[in-house]
């Protein structure tokens, strides 16, 4: 029987990682992407037809948020997430055979900065600003759709690390030219996620009917930033870094157009759920996943 996955803006970090897990376990993959050789976000005909039949559809679709949160780029980051999961709820909602299951990335972000608790799916607290505005329409646009035949889960995502790409990538060359120090204070909470575990959970909710509506897909031991640079540079065997204060983030931030958020705001998240439903985590610790990664 062959099998089907149609994975939505999946041509990045993420969706290339899961293309390649999902095919390995016999999977036909279908992705939607404006890249040539994809079905097209323009092509509707062509993403219903991908949609019939699918045992599930994950929607990774979305403009980086790595660029500097001018007017342009904030209308872009914004609708980039809300106007393609709308399109895809409408898809499914006239499929005569819909996916079973819809995954939906959301992010950690939705949570406000923290360093005084940790955040959970039950008990966290939504922040305020940018960011936060863009989760909260996200999920917003996923869950007002009621598919009766389609699962839905929202997956808060925290950092992804994984091999070829992502955020490791300028961490690791941080260490490399000596600047692996703590950033900022150095207290901000770094919640994180290998690519092979966030795969995993995405299999578990595929494997699991009863688990539908937000999970948080982070590992369940978040570190501190100047603990995350302490343990990539004993990864690399580096055994001093350069610490970078706000004022020098947000000169390097100006340089690179890109926002310090990323680097200063703390974001404390643990997989309340995911530990509650009995999921395990391959790589559970920051020096578990780095060994993986730096292999």
């Amino acid at each position: 029987m062959n099998k089907k996955v149609v994975l939505a803006g999946g041509t990045g970090f993420i969706g290339n990682d899961f293309r390649r897990r999902f095919e390995l376990l016999g999977y036909t993959v279908v992705d939607i992407s404006r890249r040539p050789g994809h079905v097209s976000w323009d092509d509707a005909a062509g993403i219903a037809k991908a949609l019939e039949g699918a045992d599930a559809l994950i929607n990774l679709a979305g403009r980086t948020v790595n660029c500097r949160y001018n007017a342009k780029n904030r209308e872009e980051i914004l609708i980039s997430r809300t106007e393609t999961t709308a399109l895809l709820g409408r898809a499914v909602a006239a499929c005569a055979a819909p996916p079973k299951l819809w995954i939906n990335s959301s992010t950690a972000t939705i949570y406000r900065h923290a360093e005084d608790r940790p955040m959970t799916e039950a008990d966290g607290e939504i922040g305020e600003g940018f960011s936060v505005e863009v989760a909260k329409a996200w999920e917003k646009a996923f869950f007002a759709f009621r598919l009766p035949h389609t699962r839905q889960v929202a997956l808060r995502i925290a950092i992804a690390l994984g091999p070829n790409g992502g955020v490791m990538t300028p961490y690791l060359n941080l260490v490399r030219f000596g600047l692996g120090g703590a950033q900022g204070s150095g207290n901000q909470m770094f919640s994180w996620i290998h690519v092979e575990d966030l795969f995993r959970i995405v299999r578990f909710a595929q494997e699991n009917e009863r688990i539908e509506g937000v999970l948080n897909a982070s590992s369940p031991h978040p570190v501190t930033n100047r603990v995350l640079m302490r343990t990539i540079r004993e990864a690399m065997g580096r055994k001093f870094g350069l610490p970078a204060s706000r004022p020098m983030l947000e000169l390097g931030a100006l340089m690179l157009r890109t926002e310090t958020e990323l680097i200063l705001k703390s974001r404390w998240v643990v997989p309340d759920r995911l530990m509650k439903e009995g999921f395990e985590f391959r790589y559970g610790t920051l020096k578990e996943a780095l060994k993986n990664i730096l292999s």
